[in-house]
């Protein structure tokens, strides 16, 4: 789907976020980009986005270049409209491509339904939960049925139970819609749990360490298997050898 070849970026003031970053996403891929703070997790999640540009290097896709609507991005905050409902949130990116409102509701109560939220679907950000408030975020993101699906820490802010549950429900919602997923996160436990391929960050300026690939098949019981354990331990291993 896209080369990222050797890329790097630098911001005013001298600050160097990222430095010779390779990465290669598939088709389908579950790819979690794994760091501390600062290593330029985000301006990566942003360069493949096409909201910022390398200084060095460059972003290759395979076959055609992403089109409106083919790359959805979730950021860490929901991101709503206070005033608009659920359903007017979602709405949103087909608005702005042009579509009916009668004609997009269908396609709106689907992926809210998918998400878990019907029955909210005329309730305000502020009669909502955080994490049914992520759930809409992520609903909007979807909407347009994206081929690729960025997400920057979208769970961080909140609760253990809540986070644990909706990352269950992405690797559902994933499955389903068979899209690519670029995950970003400073948790091990999080990245072993979601992803196909786990890769590892250095500090700023960040470049990429090393990769672990996953064969989990994730249950209910995933977080109790021991592969799970073994997984969570190598990841640590290999975060502290790319923190040294």
């Amino acid at each position: 789907m896209l080369t990222i070849g050797h890329v790097g970026r630098r911001f005013a003031g001298g600050v160097e976020a990222l430095r010779d970053t390779s990465l290669r996403l598939t088709e389908g891929d579950f790819v979690a980009l794994l760091g501390p703070s600062g290593c330029g997790k985000s301006t990566l999640l942003r360069l493949i986005a096409g909201l910022d540009q390398p200084d060095d290097g460059a972003l290759t896709w395979d076959g055609r270049p992403p089109a409106a609507g083919d790359i959805g991005y979730v950021f860490q905050d929901a991101t709503l409209l206070p005033w608009a409902t659920a359903e007017d949130n979602v709405f949103l990116p087909l608005r702005l491509r042009g579509q009916g409102r009668d004609d997009a509701m269908p396609q709106v109560h689907a992926v809210l339904r998918r998400v878990g939220l019907a029955g909210f679907e005329k309730s305000r950000p502020r009669q909502l939960s955080g994490g049914m408030r992520m759930r809409v975020s992520i609903a909007r993101a979807l909407v347009t049925r994206p081929r690729l699906l960025l997400m920057d820490e979208p769970f961080a802010a909140l609760d253990e139970f809540t986070r644990h549950k909706l990352q269950a429900d992405l690797l559902e919602v994933w499955r389903d819609a068979g899209c690519t997923v670029v995950f970003v996160t400073h948790s091990i436990y999080e990245a072993a749990f979601l992803a196909r391929r786990i890769v590892l960050m250095t500090p700023r300026p960040g470049r990429i360490d090393r990769e672990i690939t996953s064969t989990l098949t994730q249950s209910p019981q995933t977080r109790l298997d021991p592969a799970y354990a073994a997984l969570v331990a190598e990841t640590t291993r290999g975060m502290e050898s790319a923190l040294q």
